[in-house]
């Protein structure tokens, strides 16, 4: 396909594939975009070094998915954006992550955004909230990121979400939620079911059901904060927070919930890396392969789960 895009060469990019091992029938076709954007950390820094980190790993997970019984990247067609580097100006680089998108959109591709911090997502949804009146924004994260701006930036990491909602039609459900200030919660309660709390705490009562039916038919955009994970198994982040999803409870919601809900577009933030610590960054390279193999491929298998 001829693209305006600049893409690296297949084995550089997400999961190393060569142009052989993808799309054997299928017809997802995929731009991953690394953008390293760290403006507005407020505790640990590194996320300017994410995206490269999760790319290194990918080309260490195994193609085969013994949930779904096949490899999902034969259904799939990965393109991976040469990484861009975040201008200084902290409001230019969201418009680049914003036109980075725009492209791949009018290309038709789905994008999949991999951070950097979670500002990123301001920039990086505005072609679907300009797009959809009815945009619903999916989040995975331990902070609500409410605020209406964090030490005089009100473009924070903490305020991703409450700019998203200065859009007026966009609802907000959030899950794995445990750290949020008494500001937060009071413009949460005010707003009644535009935005939807999921707690962490309370994670064994989630309603997943309930989620779908609220979402129904409407486009969603799907942002997850790699500090929704425990820091036991998620150490490599800005703001570790006590408490969190195990990798198989995110799993859950995300099965229920990407395979069911239109999802339009997609990033995953916040990614820390520790020099000589590989676990996290593999962890997720690897959620990003399951992300995108129940978007395009779907439910497990009827007598296939979990047999050889």
């Amino acid at each position: 396909m001829n693209s305006k895009l600049d893409f690296l060469q297949p084995e550089q990019g997400f999961l190393g594939l060569s142009r052989q091992e993808m799309r054997d029938g299928g017809s997802a076709d995929i731009a991953v975009i690394p953008f390293g954007l760290e403006a507005s950390v407020s505790y640990g820094g590194g996320t300017q070094e994410g995206p490269q980190a999760i790319l290194d790993a990918s080309h260490q997970v195994e193609l085969f998915d013994e949930e779904l019984w096949c490899e999902p990247c034969r259904s799939m067609t990965l393109a991976t954006h040469v990484p861009i580097a975040p201008d200084p100006s902290h409001e230019k680089a969201l418009d680049q992550i914003e036109q980075a998108v725009r492209m791949c959109l009018d290309e038709h591709y789905f994008p999949l955004v991999l951070g950097g911090e979670h500002s990123l997502t301001i920039g990086a949804a505005r072609p679907f909230l300009q797009g959809y009146a009815d945009l619903v924004i999916l989040q995975f994260d331990a902070h609500a990121d409410l605020r209406d701006g964090y030490e005089g930036n009100r473009y924070s990491h903490a305020a991703a979400m409450r700019r998203l909602l200065d859009a007026p039609g966009v609802d907000l459900v959030s899950l794995g939620i445990r750290s949020l200030s008494a500001a937060e919660a009071e413009f949460a309660a005010a707003a009644g079911e535009r935005v939807q709390f999921y707690l962490a705490r309370d994670r064994k009562a989630w309603d997943l059901e309930k989620i779908v039916s609220f979402i129904g038919d409407r486009p969603v955009y799907l942002t997850f904060d790699v500090d929704v994970l425990d820091p036991s198994i998620m150490p490599s982040t800005g703001t570790p927070e006590p408490g969190g999803l195990t990798y198989e409870e995110a799993l859950d919601s995300l099965r229920t919930l990407v395979s069911r809900c239109r999802i339009v577009g997609a990033d995953i933030v916040e990614l820390a890396p520790i020099a000589g610590m590989h676990a996290p960054d593999f962890t997720v390279a690897r959620l990003a392969y399951k992300l995108l193999s129940y978007m395009f491929v779907g439910k497990v298998p009827e007598g296939k789960a979990g047999r050889i």
